[in-house]
């Protein structure tokens, strides 16, 4: 399956002093009583709340705050002085292991041009040299003034005698310098992996650009990052995450090692994030066997499995069901055979584990819901209980845009997509398939559930980004081109649900999670801008300055 070559944690690290993880400070607090700025529950009822009292783990009042008061003996009071508190939000769909190591590598974000990433390379190797392998990623080529994408002439230039990888953002491509090909076994005569292709320049000679599976197996070649490096880049993702204002996240493609350390870091207190596991195929033989767990802390769950259908659009991965408009000869890679993932379904309903499958392509996403819809009539179950999940769904045939709610499939995606990707889904589509790109609103409107996240390390991570992509569906600097879709954008209610309810349902927790009221688990974000009202370039000035997690402060500024 796919998992077994993407997002793998393989990374050749430059000599890092990795001490033990601190615990992570959660105040044993009597109980917290928030006041003095807008409280907003996340409940249609009564959206709004003066006060919030919590004791323990739990949400004991949310309302006036004179009745709050006369409740809080003992309790911590925290004066907002302005600010305004949320339920907390989660991420539903990011790469946990992946943020962390982003430190232990080079990082490639923000990368401006093919000379610019050639510089980061230069000054990376000189810092770092030595014969070994250097691994690196998130560039991404859409804003370049080259207009194409880096190639192994470009790497040779600047390090000709060790093997370069470096992975695009979406983490579906990379290019290796021509000591990378040869770690990754791939020479001129090499034939295209099935679920991936060797980009060759015009005398058939590979050019060093991998896509899916072909880049899948280089990044195979390179070492493990070691068990003590993976723990602390947990740790390191989980204070960042807490910095930003989230409360958790849907932990995707994970590797059993990576389940371990999480699990010994909750129980010693190392991490404070709610953390929804769904696991690599390779990994998923006891989620499918036995269903759903946690740990003894609560913190750590297992829910099911995450496959993958396709690759992606900037790459030209994606499944279409028609071929690429600035392509004719393509129309995408499919990275899994629907006939070997049938099984894997049935067992997942009969053991309760969710199953989510990255489709970004409308061909890939069709594969899905076809496989969802099949699976459920083997087991002449109704849909809706199993709460599988389609990550990302991007580009859908209008004719299956109903069909997530039909089925009770949940849509789970990433606003901060569209803003980046709607630079060039333009030129990869055609303006007829742009109608269902990133259709979030069309989506709710026909009654799916959209519970929305980041990707990151693919996108940054960061809710406030999340939030104003989905409101207002124009990029970081206010541009929006004219077949951006902008009817697509949601209120700022929806918004708030797809990040805050939406996430909790779509992991079987609504009962405890997602709103603010008495009884719910006390998970709270508060940001510095009331960004319900805030103009949409005031919300990516905001901060997170207070996140609770389980009635505890994981995160003050």
């Amino acid at each position: 399956m796919a998992d077994a070559a993407l997002h793998r944690r393989r990374f050749l690290l430059a000599a890092a002093a990795v001490g033990a993880a601190p615990a992570v400070a959660r105040a044993a607090e009597p109980g917290l009583l928030l006041h003095g700025g807008p409280i907003y529950t996340g409940r249609d009822d009564a959206p709004r709340a003066e006060a919030v009292l919590t004791r323990g783990k739990r949400i004991v009042f949310v309302g006036a705050l004179s009745e709050a008061r006369a409740l809080a003996a003992g309790a911590r009071e925290i004066d907002l002085k302005g600010a305004a508190a949320y339920p907390g939000f989660v991420d539903a769909h990011a790469h946990m292991t992946e943020i962390g190591l982003q430190s232990f590598v080079l990082d490639l974000t923000g990368t401006t041009s093919v000379a610019d990433l050639q510089a980061r390379l230069r000054a990376y190797a000189q810092a770092n040299p030595g014969p070994g392998s250097i691994f690196g990623r998130g560039w991404i080529e859409t804003h370049w003034p080259d207009k194409r994408f880096p190639n192994r002439d470009d790497l040779d230039a600047v390090v000709p005698d060790r093997p370069v990888l470096l992975g695009r953002s979406d983490g579906h491509a990379g290019v290796a310098n021509s000591q990378g090909l040869v770690l990754a076994g791939i020479a001129p005569a090499t034939p295209d992996p099935d679920g991936g292709q060797i980009l060759r320049d015009g005398s058939g000679r590979p050019n060093g650009m991998l896509v899916d599976h072909a880049w899948g197996e280089a990044e195979h070649r390179l070492p493990d990052a070691p068990t003590a490096v993976r723990r602390e880049a947990l740790r390191r993702a989980d204070r960042l995450y807490l910095s930003r204002g989230w409360t958790g996240l849907h932990h995707m493609s994970v590797s059993a090692e990576d389940l371990g350390l999480l699990r010994g870091l909750a129980g010693d207190r190392g991490i404070a994030l709610r953390v929804d596991n769904f696991m690599a195929p390779e990994a998923a033989d006891d989620v499918l066997a036995r269903g759903p767990s946690a740990d003894p802390t609560g913190l750590v769950r297992v829910r099911g499995v995450k496959m993958y259908m396709d690759g992606a659009l900037g790459s030209r991965g994606a499944a279409l069901l028609a071929p690429y408009a600035d392509s004719p000869g393509s129309t995408g890679l499919l990275l899994s055979d629907p006939a070997r993932m049938a099984p894997i379904l049935d067992r997942a309903w009969k053991s309760g584990a969710q199953v989510a499958t990255h489709a970004i392509g409308d061909r890939g996403n069709r594969l899905v819901l076809d496989g969802y819809q099949a699976a459920f009539a083997r087991a002449g179950g109704e849909g809706r209980r199993a709460r599988w999940r389609v990550e990302h769904a991007q580009i859908l045939a209008p004719a299956d845009i109903p069909r997530f709610a039909r089925l009770g499939v949940i849509a789970s995606m990433q606003p901060s997509h569209a803003i980046g990707d709607l630079y060039f889904a333009g030129q990869r589509l055609g303006p007829d398939r742009l109608k269902g790109a990133y259709a979030w609103k069309s989506l709710l409107d026909s009654g799916a559930v959209v519970c929305a996240g980041s990707d990151a390390p693919v996108e940054k991570g960061d809710p406030l980004i999340e939030f104003y992509a989905a409101t207002w569906r124009h990029a970081l600097d206010g541009f929006a081109g004219p077949d951006w879709g902008l009817g697509q954008a949601v209120s700022r209610q929806r918004a708030l649900a797809m990040l805050t309810r939406a996430p909790a349902y779509a992991v079987g927790r609504e009962h405890e999670l997602g709103v603010l009221e008495a009884g719910k688990l006390a998970d709270l974000t508060v940001f510095s801008t009331d960004i319900m009202t805030a103009p949409p370039a005031d919300i990516l000035k905001a901060r997170a300055v207070l996140t609770v997690v389980d009635g505890a402060v994981a995160y003050e500024a």
